[in-house]
């Protein structure tokens, strides 16, 4: 395979549009880390609301010990402390389940910014530009023999233009059939001309 063109203008529109592409990517994996940043920030509450809680709970889990041991109305006065402890775990659970959900997003939110650009680098730009590379790359190793030559000519009465076609002129198809040499030559620069590689003058 051939990375790159032969022809100056080809292969510096192919440089900079691959180094675009690859700054395209890293911006995006750029925005992908923003994002998690941003979103595990969110997680600090959380955080905070189940480390009050937890303490609050220990706390008065450790006074309703304390007050539990008073004679004959140790029970009954440890109840509204027992309450109080068990709402206080209801809120660290609470900041706990904000911290979970808040990880989730912190994944799933920089996977779905970075995965559309990905795809459009891996789906559209990257079957293009492999496919010009092994064009590229037959096209240069046969264009010094003459049936690959002939090849070229084909693949360019085949796939180019009629507008570029008719300028080589009306019966350029006939005088291919015919096996004019001039036709073949003409047809086969034309086709290396399109993928950007030099011809070489027989």
């Amino acid at each position: 395979m051939k990375p790159y063109a032969d022809r100056f203008p080809v292969a510096l529109r192919q440089l900079v549009t691959d180094v675009l592409v690859v700054l395209w990517v890293y911006l995006w994996i750029r925005v992908a880390l923003w994002i998690n940043d941003v979103v595990e920030r969110l997680a600090v509450p959380g955080q905070k609301l189940e480390s009050a809680g937890s303490g609050i709970a220990d706390n008065l889990a450790d006074a309703g010990g304390k007050v539990g041991r008073v004679p004959v109305v140790g029970d009954d006065l440890t109840r509204p402390f027992t309450g109080a402890a068990d709402a206080a775990r209801a809120i660290a659970d609470a900041g706990h389940e904000q911290q979970e959900i808040v990880g989730r997003l912190a994944l799933i939110l920089p996977l779905v910014a970075v995965a559309v650009p990905l795809a459009l680098v891996l789906f559209l730009w990257l079957p293009l530009r492999l496919r010009w590379m092994r064009r590229a790359g037959i096209a240069a190793a046969v264009r010094d023999d003459a049936a690959g030559r002939d090849l070229l000519a084909l693949r360019a009465l085949a796939g180019r233009p009629l507008s570029e076609l008719t300028r080589l002129g009306p019966d350029i198809a006939q005088s291919w059939r015919a096996g004019d040499a001039a036709a073949v030559e003409a047809l086969a620069e034309l086709e290396l001309r399109a993928l950007g590689l030099r011809v070489r003058r027989r």
